[in-house]
């Protein structure tokens, strides 16, 4: 009989569509491995008032101070994280281990091609 890996163990995977930008990720995390930038657009809609609204520019995972607590995916009100199964994603050096929103959301792309 053979296991299969935990689903709550891998990597974190981004959905940058799903990013409000609210911070609580960063907030909450322990080892503060997380860093977001963003910036405010106004929305105008048709017979509405105009509304801020926080836009990503950048989501950053720094797997060196990262302890897989998944704090970050549990607080998450938008399901903008989640852990992908995926353990291969070694660095040659330090600053490798800080991966950025394209790197993040490509981990998606990556477990949904090998299913």
């Amino acid at each position: 009989m053979t296991s299969e890996p935990s689903p709550r163990r891998g990597v974190i995977a981004l959905i940058p569509d799903a990013c409000t930008s609210c911070m609580l990720c960063v907030k909450e995390c322990p080892t503060w491995c997380i860093e977001l930038d963003s910036h405010p657009e106004q929305i105008e809609e048709l017979g509405a008032r105009p509304r801020t609204v926080n836009v990503l520019d950048d989501f950053r995972i720094d797997y060196g101070l990262c302890m897989y607590c998944g704090i970050c995916i549990e607080v998450c009100p938008f399901d903008a994280l989640e852990w992908k199964p995926d353990f291969n994603y070694p660095a040659s050096t330090r600053s490798g281990l800080s991966q950025d929103t394209q790197q993040l959301a490509r981990w998606l792309a990556e477990s949904a091609s090998d299913s």
